[in-house]
């Protein structure tokens, strides 16, 4: 959902960089053939991680939540040459979308693909990273948060996805749906978490961008 009239919306879409032709076909194959097509980046947004990447220029990324890799290159876009995206994703009948795209990128071999359980495997990573994207499982933000805190270096940046969610956060508490609670909950949490600092962005469907003191 994008909280801004369709009309600034397209205004903002005409005055941000267009997309490459690598992700142009990525999404477009994902619109045609995914479902929940809507979980994808997209322009905007990529264009957003692609911009956050390129200013830290990060050794180690985690992204929580790959789908068809979209914001994966994305982000590689500002990876070190060194640097290294680990992406997790449950879902692994989208492993062959997403290595499609990785070999045409270039990046391949600067990706390295997780399929299962995130709260799994996150703690046997090991690693201290520069950069977190945190777009899963809704219901378990809290859950990341705790796990993925240590793990983000002084002066990294965590990005969480979908903090607006469709709007409903601004029901009232008693209208919530479970998953609306626990959105909500996480937003409070690292707001008052004295370890970040905060800033929350109404691009479609509401982003953090966190950076850890």
């Amino acid at each position: 959902m994008d909280f801004s009239k369709k009309e600034i919306y397209n205004y903002i879409d005409n005055h941000s960089s267009n997309e490459s032709a690598i992700l142009y076909e990525l999404r477009r194959e994902t619109e045609l053939k995914c479902l929940n097509s809507i979980m994808l980046s997209g322009k905007i947004q990529g264009n957003f991680l692609a911009i956050i990447s390129k200013l830290i220029k990060p050794i180690n990324v985690l992204e929580i939540g790959t789908y068809t890799g979209y914001s994966t290159l994305c982000i590689a876009e500002g990876l070190n040459p060194k640097g290294m995206i680990h992406t997790i994703d449950k879902n692994e009948e989208l492993l062959e979308i997403q290595n499609k795209y990785f070999e045409k990128s270039g990046f391949k071999n600067q990706i390295k693909q997780y399929t299962g359980n995130a709260l799994e495997i996150i703690p046997k990573l090991n690693i201290d990273f520069d950069m977190i994207f945190l777009d899963a499982d809704k219901e378990n933000y809290i859950k990341y948060l705790e796990l993925i805190s240590p793990i983000l270096k002084p002066g990294g940046v965590l990005l969480t996805d979908n903090v607006l969610w469709h709007g409903k956060i601004l029901e009232s508490s008693k209208n919530q749906d479970s998953t609306t609670k626990l959105i909500d909950n996480f937003n409070k949490k690292i707001i008052k978490d004295k370890n970040f600092k905060t800033v929350m962005l109404p691009i479609r469907d509401g982003i953090s961008l966190s950076l850890k003191l």
